[in-house]
């Protein structure tokens, strides 16, 4: 894990940095990505959903640098060199759920595998951060399976200053014969413009059409 640190005043990005921190604008998209071929693929091969969203998310994140932006733990600002997904597993005892991160892994059956193994040892422990220490280069990822959703948004009165993408998936849904999942991302517009939001969303859709190939 390395951070890199971003020289603000030199920074192509100083401009739109300092006004929309200044204004602690957040904003979220939501789409409906086609996951007909991706469920079709998991289907073959007895995967979960849920997990290949994470790692989905993850390879997306750790493509552009714009997603892996932040203030370290001493308030400097840099990227990392890579981010680990914290998401979230449901206690169907209590129904509340804890939050746990696993190691980003290069394949996806290597991820899938060291997320058995997190959900089995942490679910059920009735802590909300059983899986400590959590690393300051992870980012948050969760799902809302029981309800579909036209869009959301998550709200952080932290000082506006973090500044990582939040990912929200929903229950997927069946439209014309294909399958449909909501896909929310809320970004910090000191980081992230609407182009950003965009190539979020393309590559997911791209990872989801092609996932016979990583999976």
């Amino acid at each position: 894990m390395k951070f890199n640190i971003i020289d603000r005043k030199n920074w192509y990005r100083k401009e739109y940095f300092e006004h929309y921190l200044h204004q602690q604008t957040t904003f979220s998209i939501t789409n409906e990505i086609n996951i007909n071929i991706l469920m079709e693929n998991l289907k073959k091969q007895n995967f979960k959903l849920y997990p290949a969203f994470i790692f989905m998310i993850t390879r997306i994140v750790n493509s552009h640098r714009e997603f892996r932006t932040n203030f370290n733990s001493e308030g400097i600002l840099g990227y990392w060199s890579e981010v680990l997904p914290s998401y979230t597993i449901f206690d169907k005892k209590t129904c509340t759920f804890s939050c746990i991160w696993s190691s980003n892994l290069t394949t996806f059956s290597e991820f899938y595998s060291q997320y058995e193994k997190d959900v089995e040892k942490y679910n059920g422990t009735g802590s909300m951060f059983p899986k400590t220490p959590i690393p300051e280069n992870s980012i948050p990822i969760s799902m809302i399976p029981w309800s579909s959703f036209t869009g959301l948004n998550l709200n952080i009165n932290n000082g506006g200053d973090y500044l990582l993408p939040i990912i929200t998936g929903g229950k997927y849904f069946q439209e014309n014969g294909e399958l449909f999942l909501p896909v929310s991302l809320q970004i910090h517009h000191a980081v992230c413009d609407g182009y950003h939001a965009s190539v979020f969303m393309n590559d997911f859709q791209r990872l989801a059409d092609d996932s016979t190939d990583w999976l």
